[in-house]
């Protein structure tokens, strides 16, 4: 699969253009997974909010992405590669979760909900920590949204790890993007016109890239 945004270039008038192309696309993509309503963002808002630990935790939820789609773009895809049936499955597998995901968002988007940070008595580090991890890893979706669909998606590009970086800079600017905005973003994530807007693109994105993922 290449989800080619430079079809209108020739080789040679922009060298750079596939590993920029590949950046781009693990931008919009990883984005389009990461953002959505959730108990991992609302805690890392509620942490932004009492800027409790607030760096330490924005740290962990985008290294602990970084890992699973390079662990999935590296290791997870390659061995689906080898083997043409579980390829095949996992293929079109992935394109029934994009295409259901596209579906919940439009159902957001027609029922819009908000983000609301959780109530909660001041922790120590080590409790923020493992309430961090405990948040972002013991959440199934994360797996098959990073070591699945990314690593999938990621392995098949011109650049693989230009969309492994551009799926981490999704998450980074995300996820410190909630604690260092969270004072502006607080009342605005409890507006539902905020979650439609954000959420038919999410829709978008979804239905984009299960259009690609199917065309192969």
């Amino acid at each position: 699969m290449n989800l080619s945004l430079d079809a209108g270039f020739t080789p040679g008038m922009l060298p750079a253009a596939p590993l920029v192309v590949s950046l781009l696309q693990g931008l919009v993509i990883g984005a389009g997974l990461i953002v959505a309503i959730g108990a991992q963002n609302a805690f890392v808002l509620r942490q932004g909010l009492r800027r409790e630990y607030a760096l330490r935790v924005a740290a962990i939820c985008a290294l602990c992405d970084l890992a699973l789609i390079a662990l999935g773009v590296a290791g997870f895809a390659p061995l689906l590669a080898a083997n043409p049936l579980l390829m095949q499955l996992a293929r079109w597998g992935g394109v029934a979760w994009l295409c259901w995901q596209a579906w919940l968002a439009l159902g957001r988007a027609r029922r819009p909900q908000v983000l609301s940070p959780a109530a909660g008595a001041g922790d120590s580090a080590r409790r923020v920590v493992l309430a961090t991890l405990g948040v972002t890893l013991l959440n199934p979706h994360v797996y098959l949204d990073t070591l699945v669909m990314l690593g999938l998606i990621g392995s098949q590009q011109a650049s693989p790890p230009a969309f492994v970086a551009g799926a981490a800079l999704a998450s980074l600017i995300w996820f410190f993007g909630l604690v260092g905005l969270a004072q502006w973003l607080a009342p605005r994530l409890r507006d539902p016109r905020w979650w439609r807007g954000i959420d038919l693109g999410v829709a978008l994105v979804m239905l984009w890239v299960a259009l690609h993922l199917a065309l192969g």
